[in-house]
């Protein structure tokens, strides 16, 4: 079999195990097979230690946020994240930088090694691996071959029965809990705190942020349960002196243990917005659990970036990028955009059809005078229509594109034109489909300011 020559063929023979419908089966769903694979490939995720990270907001950011402070110029540290932006190799970095070419070809080789010749009843449950099983595995293997000596993961879905669940973490952190994907997760939200809790292992630490009661109470019982030492961001932390900029975010943070840090340790990210804060808070009360120095906290959180997460570029329009695609993270959004931009600007929305367009449509009223909607691309059903009449109900006029490369391209006319701003959210693949148009007129985003 010839061997793989470049990232899009590994992408292509990944794609051979992804199957929609497949994938809302609460059966597709387990550890088993999961377990079965790292046995297959000799446990490559017990050769660094980990940090695994779920929630249903604010992962991304704060995992991202915890491996910056865990870089310390010597082992690599790798950082497993999802969903990525423009290309699959985001969800594996090394030092927060996609997997190099060469490592990712040779873990590859590795994985489809391993693949030859399985039939799916050689696997639990009859059923061949599913592509987020094996993306998993790859980033895996991909870390062992870069000389990982500490890793942070996130969650893809839920928590207990996701493809990550299976590696033996050092540290679990989880970000705020919200209803999301009730399909599979449960329609409550202590039913889908009990999925999240599901990463919680007997005696290791654990680390949440502020949470709904019942969110809180399933995430109490579990550690107890699991005698797993937990700290509560809100019960441990302040934040101090909070503030916005288009640059950043800056703050103070104060701890109830003087243990962790005496005094107002003063931190600073690039990353905009109060939920920032948040996340930055939740690292850094980690990391200085951990024994991490506070020079390294503060260090790793200036260091740490991420795409499509209020994303300010800069140009003719200014364009905010914000994959906020739930009702809180949409509020969140809508207030940080209101904070930088008070004469608000030109909105450009699109979700999936499994979301909730109403409550979005409520937490982002006031954000513009002009409003389009489009698809958040191809890669998932979405009923514009319906967003439409969301919105309308909010008393916007909306304007239907359904083309999303058209719709973007009006939509940046249109903030050109009011000498406005422009806020792209609702959905990461629609920002994504906004940074591929944006990187081709030559308008890079901050994923170039990775340091």
């Amino acid at each position: 079999m010839q061997a793989f020559a470049n990232e899009d063929e590994v992408y292509a023979f990944l794609n051979r195990f992804l199957n929609f419908e497949r994938a809302i089966v609460p059966t597709a769903y387990r550890l088993d097979r999961m377990e079965a694979l790292k046995a297959l490939y000799g446990k490559p995720d017990e050769a660094y230690a980990i940090a695994h990270v779920a929630g249903s907001k604010g992962k991304g950011s704060t995992a991202t946020m915890l491996a910056a402070i865990l870089e310390d110029g010597k082992a690599p540290v790798g950082l497993y994240t999802s969903p990525h932006l423009l290309h699959f190799t985001e969800r594996i970095a090394v030092n927060r930088i996609p997997i190099a070419t060469d490592l990712l070809l040779a873990a590859a080789e590795e994985l489809r090694a391993g693949m030859e010749g399985k039939a799916p009843e050689d696997f639990p449950g009859g059923e061949t691996p599913t592509y987020f099983e094996l993306l998993t595995m790859l980033g895996f293997l991909c870390f062992k071959r870069a000389g990982c000596s500490r890793a942070v993961i996130e969650v893809g879905l839920g928590g207990r029965l996701d493809s990550t669940n299976v590696v033996k973490p050092i540290a679990c952190l989880i970000t705020p809990i919200e209803l999301e994907h009730t399909e599979l997760l449960g329609d409550t939200i202590a039913k889908i705190a009990s999925e999240k809790a599901g990463i919680i292992k007997p005696g290791v630490p654990v680390y949440t942020s502020a949470q709904r009661e019942d969110a809180l109470a399933v995430i109490r019982d579990t550690a107890k349960r699991l005698s797993a030492p937990l700290r509560i961001l809100d019960e441990e932390t302040r934040i101090n002196e909070l503030r916005i900029t288009e640059a950043g975010t800056a703050f103070s943070l104060s701890f109830k243990d003087d243990t962790l840090y005496n005094g107002k340790l003063e931190l600073s990210t690039p990353l905009i917005g109060e939920v920032q804060a948040r996340n930055a808070a939740l690292a850094a009360l980690a990391a200085l659990d951990l024994g991490l120095s506070p020079e390294r906290v503060r260090e790793g959180i200036a260091r740490a970036r991420l795409r499509a997460r209020f994303e300010v570029m800069q140009g003719d329009p200014v364009v905010v990028l914000d994959g906020a695609h739930t009702p809180d993270s949409a509020a969140a959004c809508a207030r940080d955009f209101m904070t930088i931009f008070k004469g608000g600007g030109v909105l450009l929305f699109g979700c999936a059809k499994d979301k909730d367009p109403g409550a979005m449509a409520l937490a982002l009223r006031d954000v513009a005078d002009s409003l389009i909607v489009t698809k958040p691309g191809s890669f998932k059903e979405s009923e514009p229509a319906q967003i439409a009449e969301a919105f309308e109900k909010q008393g916007y006029r909306v304007c239907i594109v359904e083309d999303t490369v058209k719709a973007i391209l009006l939509a940046l006319e249109t903030a050109r034109q009011a000498g406005k701003p422009l806020l792209v959210t609702g959905s990461f693949y629609l920002c994504a489909e906004a940074a591929r148009l944006l990187a081709e007129r030559g308008r890079e985003g901050s994923v170039s300011l990775l340091n």
